[in-house]
């Protein structure tokens, strides 16, 4: 999917994660925040009509991720 945005349709670990209700600047979405440290990692939408498996979109923010070349 294209948005500009890192996006993922689920967490790799979802121990690693948080889901907190925002409902800031006027509308009411999901934020994704770090579940050892409490940092804001982005946030997730749903219903946007993105083929994924969750129908979700996880928006996190670049700095927060570490890349890995994959070990295949």
């Amino acid at each position: 999917m294209k948005t500009c945005w890192p996006s993922f349709y689920d967490p790799k670990d979802t121990d690693a994660v948080e889901l907190i209700e925002d409902r800031s600047h006027g509308m009411v979405r999901t934020e994704v925040r770090c579940a050892r440290c409490g940092s804001h990692l982005g946030h997730v939408f749903e219903g946007e009509g993105y083929q994924t498996p969750t129908d979700q979109r996880y928006c996190i923010n670049s700095i927060s991720l570490r890349l890995a070349a994959d070990e295949g």
